[in-house]
């Protein structure tokens, strides 16, 4: 049978009104949708018997599975009608889809491992021991097959001998001497799986959306987090709303961590993410914690030629311009004052949300300011009540501080 004998012909009345360009392209997305040897897909069950579990896999015709894959230890069946299961195809004859969910269980022989192999359909094994080299699989019956250290996980694992006595699943990658030489490969499933996540992440994210990840490695420009399959990066600078030196200081790896998409590069495949914007804005209350005029502590952060960065909470910094360093004196550079890490009491001069800016002054130099200009207001205050005849503003003042040096 050829390919185009397994397509539906439509007649001259479905053809009417439809282009020949439509025809092809109904004919192109039906071949698209055929199966191969081997391929996973996910059905419903349809229908239960004694013999055949039917699915439904969105194929033209339905798909079967041996009812014995699906029978507990007392021999009744473990899925019903409705139920969602996975299941590998392995072949079609007359219209009949036939599927697994694994080669392996029970008694099955070596033509069964045989077809697996050629249609790299997963097969079931038991990890039995460590040899040179891997492992030592059991597969069906007494079989044995071989699987490098290198295939046995995504990862070479710390510790080979947790792993012995686990069931897990297998591809064969090689079948020689009718079966007596078999080599199978764990990762090589694990692999596909993690490409079917990553496509199905990459399809169901978008750029502003929260996502829950794990942490997967520490970096000294950030970290990577695996969020379904598909890897993405937090920049350091992304981290959170304080200067973070150290990523490690804050993250983990193995972690789990609420993140923002911002951007995604579908064609390189690369996601940066952002832990800061799941985080409180520190300067969404910027203006009421720190009000003009208020007096407060914080730590020199960085020094620059231009001025002073201080710390006063995480993610709030402030500069004291090099003119309002040095308490009138000139000078080339704020060092001359202070040093980085040192704990100074500052005032807020001014605070700029929108820009995250607030400009601040030495606290010191800030009341020797206020109070000069206090004194000063209230000598004029003195000099307009003062009756006439009593001198100029200037002898008041003059007379006043005689007064204090006595």
């Amino acid at each position: 049978m050829t390919d185009n004998d397994d397509l539906e012909q439509p007649n001259e009345e479905e053809t009417e009104g439809e282009s020949f360009a439509e025809l092809f392209e109904q004919s192109a997305q039906q071949k698209s949708r055929w199966l191969e040897p081997g391929q996973k897909v996910s059905a419903q069950v349809l229908k239960v018997n004694s013999d055949w579990i039917f699915i439904n896999t969105g194929q033209k015709g339905e798909g079967v599975v041996d009812a014995k894959e699906f029978l507990d230890l007392d021999g009744n069946a473990t899925v019903k009608i409705g139920d969602s299961i996975a299941a590998y195809f392995l072949s079609s004859s007359h219209g009949e889809m036939r599927f697994t969910t694994r080669i392996g269980g029970g008694a099955s022989g070596n033509a069964q491992l045989e077809e697996a192999f050629q249609t790299g359909v997963p097969v079931e094994g038991m990890v039995e021991k460590e040899i040179k080299g891997g492992y030592e699989i059991k597969l069906a019956g007494t079989t044995r097959a071989f699987c490098p250290f290198s295939q046995i996980a995504l990862r070479r694992t710390d510790d080979p001998a947790a792993l012995i006595g686990t069931r897990l699943s297998f591809r064969i990658t090689a079948y020689d001497e009718k079966g007596r030489n078999i080599v199978v490969s764990r990762r090589v499933l694990l692999e596909e799986e993690q490409s079917r996540l990553r496509e199905e992440t990459a399809a169901g994210i978008s750029e502003g959306m929260t996502v829950t990840g794990t942490v997967t490695s520490l970096q000294g420009f950030g970290a990577f987090v695996d969020i379904g399959g598909l890897e993405g990066l937090i920049p350091i600078s992304e981290i959170g709303w304080s200067r973070v030196k150290d990523v490690s200081e804050v993250l983990s790896v193995g972690q789990q961590v609420k993140v923002v998409v911002k951007t995604i590069d579908r064609e390189k495949e690369r996601v940066s993410l952002s832990l800061k914007d799941t985080l409180a804005n520190p300067w969404d209350l910027a203006v009421q914690t720190y009000p003009e005029g208020s007096f407060h502590t914080g730590t020199v952060s960085r020094l620059a030629p231009f001025g002073a960065f201080v710390t006063l909470a995480d993610g709030i910094d402030g500069l004291i311009h090099i003119s309002k360093l040095g308490g009138g004196k000139r000078i080339l550079h704020p060092r001359e004052v202070i040093k980085e890490g040192e704990t100074i009491e500052v005032k807020v001069e001014s605070v700029d949300r929108a820009e995250r800016r607030i400009s601040l002054s030495l606290a010191g130099v800030a009341r020797a300011a206020d109070e000069e200009e206090a004194t000063l207001a209230d000598f004029r205050r003195q000099a307009d009540e003062a009756p006439k005849g009593m001198g100029t503003f200037a002898d008041m003042l003059r007379a006043k501080t005689q007064r204090n040096k006595k």
